[in-house]
């Protein structure tokens, strides 16, 4: 996993939202963000599939009762498009690598951002947040 704490460059455009940790706010957090790249003349996937992968892990792994996460999408004016997902379980971090094909209960997710970003990591927040974050290059993007 990529441990950079590299802030993105100026923004050309921002989007965030918070959300409740449910299955319902993993929906509406892919929802949205289709909607928001849709306005921007972004492409839906791969992006789409990330922000799914993200949220679905923030309300199954990072889930603390009466709180939510937070979706935010940014771009760059250089065309990179960072996705993150913030949650409330600053002490569950994923691990690259974490989710392998023999486990059954922690599927996919993970090695799907990993095949589809160019870059992903999680950032510590303020205790007892995380902020997992992919990035898009300006290839995937246009």
């Amino acid at each position: 996993m990529n441990q950079e704490t590299v802030a993105p460059r100026t923004p050309l455009h921002r989007f965030t939202v918070p959300l409740s940790a449910t299955r319902r706010g993993a929906r509406l957090a892919r929802l949205l963000a289709a909607e928001q790249l849709d306005a921007w003349g972004l492409p839906l996937d791969p992006a789409r599939l990330i922000v799914a992968e993200l949220a679905t892990n923030a309300v199954v792994h990072g889930r603390v009762p009466g709180r939510g996460f937070r979706l935010t999408l940014t771009v760059t004016g250089h065309g990179v498009l960072r996705i993150e997902v913030a949650d409330t379980r600053g002490e569950k971090v994923p691990v690259r690598g974490s989710a392998s094909p023999e486990a059954a209960e922690s599927g996919y997710g993970l090695l799907l951002v990993e095949e589809l970003a160019d870059r992903w990591g999680v950032l510590p927040g303020l205790f007892p947040c995380k902020t997992v974050w992919a990035e898009l290059g300006p290839s995937l993007t246009e």
